[in-house]
């Protein structure tokens, strides 16, 4: 469902819990599943992620803050590395990059998917090697395609006959051969919200199988000297919990694969089905496990392969939320609280933290839901239902649409919503001219700087009217 235009507020008319969502039995307690794997409660009460009293680091960073476990992505990239040993794992770097985040995953063996120059500039500083480098868009310059064949990229995922042709003349130029896979819209429609549905027809990725489209852009990446020709790519959606719309997918790609190797006598080496794997945000969400996902997924191949009588490729996935994602929580301090009386006796209290959408815009950009956790001290309160909101001036700007909180939260209390490693900071802005918050990763009780806070100084560095 679409998100209501006048913000996520006059979506739904609920005036208390939704159904999924029930009243703790003790409010202080995590929800192990919601969290990176280091998260803890002390017996005061404080959240304390990778060792790091999150207290202190908000004394010493200040709030708002994204807190990165470090071990937590580790083992989550070691997870799809280990489940899917017969696969390549590309880190879907468009969920959260930063220099330090690519030695992780290039450190932990995983490939890196990017989607546009910027993003390749910051893998090219971080020191990856450029051929484990997929590069993704469906409007890359000419001047982005240049930069990475001049780099190496190791693979260019061609998203339209435009792109191919400027592949084609810039290799030349070069005397190259480009390295191309070919994006291939399967007629799949993720169970996913209608903006981050990818694989249905309607929509800007890819080329339509079902049309021809596809096949005409294969035949025209196979016919030119200039480029080779990997193989096929596709991606159904995201926030997927199971392994379904994979199949059909599957099925689609390997009949098309099969076809190119019968009639243009084409072996492609490569199969690339996405990502958009899900992760538990709340109580609601029920994920598969990497190991899990790896085995359906394994046995999909196999089988469709065998129907059509061809060889198994190397086979690729992109998992980026499904890593980064828990492995990072948003610390919050509380500026006000109120309540709000509603109909039928209901209230509603409403929590205002000194971020919002600016730092996550998801809530109000897919309706996303979250929950949070009071994450300085113990209360012995009774559970109210909370709606925590940022300081923006938009009556959509929600950050935690409803959760139980200590009845006693307030001013100066700290709150932290887990979940916010994918699509958080990638996608913050200076709404408002906030500035945005820091990345801190936290590890063994250490705190490092990922990225640094922003000032004041940063917005008005752009303000080419400044005097002085």
């Amino acid at each position: 469902m679409r998100a209501h235009e006048a913000g996520a507020l006059h979506a739904q008319a609920g005036h208390r819990a939704p159904p999924w969502l029930s009243a703790p039995g003790n409010v202080n307690d995590l929800v192990p599943q919601l969290w990176s794997g280091t998260a803890k409660k002390t017996a005061e009460g404080s959240l304390v992620v990778g060792g790091v009293d999150v207290r202190d680091l908000i004394a010493e960073h200040g709030s708002p803050a994204y807190v990165l476990d470090e071990e937590d992505f580790r083992n989550r990239a070691r997870a799809f590395k280990h489940a899917f040993k017969d696969f390549d794992v590309y880190y879907a770097g468009k969920a959260f990059l930063s220099t330090t985040v690519v030695r992780w995953v290039m450190e932990e063996g995983l490939n890196l998917d990017i989607c546009s120059g910027g993003e390749l500039a910051v893998a090219l500083k971080a020191g990856a090697d450029p051929k484990r480098l997929g590069f993704h868009g469906n409007n890359k310059s000419e001047a982005e395609l240049a930069r990475a064949l001049d780099a190496g990229v190791g693979r260019i995922i061609a998203d339209s006959l435009y792109e191919i042709d400027r592949l084609i003349a810039l290799s030349r130029e070069r005397g190259i051969v480009a390295p191309v896979m070919v994006r291939v819209t399967a007629g799949v429609e993720a169970h996913t919200h209608e903006y981050i549905a990818t694989a249905h027809e309607d929509q800007k990725f890819g080329f339509s199988i079902t049309s021809g489209a596809a096949w005409e852009a294969v035949a025209r990446v196979n016919e030119a000297p200039e480029l080779q020709l990997l193989g096929l790519h596709s991606h159904i959606g995201s926030q997927i919990f199971d392994s379904s719309g994979f199949e059909i997918a599957a099925k689609r790609l390997i009949a098309l694969h099969a076809r190119v190797s019968e009639e243009l006598g084409v072996d492609m080496p490569e199969l690339d089905l996405g990502g958009g794997f899900g992760i538990a945000y709340t109580t609601q969400d029920d994920p598969s496990d990497p190991a899990q996902l790896a085995t359906e997924m394994g046995k999909i191949i196999e089988h469709e392969c065998r129907a059509y009588s061809v060889d198994i490729p190397k086979v690729s996935i992109e998992p980026g939320r499904a890593i980064v994602g828990p492995a990072m929580c948003t610390v919050y301090s509380v500026g006000t609280v109120k309540e709000v009386a509603l109909d039928n006796g209901a209230a509603r209290t409403y929590v205002s933290v000194d971020g919002g959408m600016s730092d996550n815009i998801r809530a109000a950009l897919y309706d996303a839901d979250y929950s949070c956790t009071l994450a300085n001290r113990y209360s012995d309160a009774t559970p109210t239902l909370a709606r925590v909101v940022g300081k923006h001036c938009e009556s959509g700007d929600i950050v935690v649409k409803d959760e139980f909180l200590p009845s006693d939260v307030g001013p100066g209390d700290l709150v932290a919503v887990p979940g916010t490693g994918a699509y958080c900071r990638s996608m913050a802005s200076n709404y408002n001219h906030v500035p945005r918050p820091p990345v801190i990763a936290v590890k063994d009780g250490q705190t490092r700087v990922v990225l640094r806070r922003e000032t004041e100084d940063d917005l008005l560095l752009l303000d080419m009217g400044v005097e002085g």
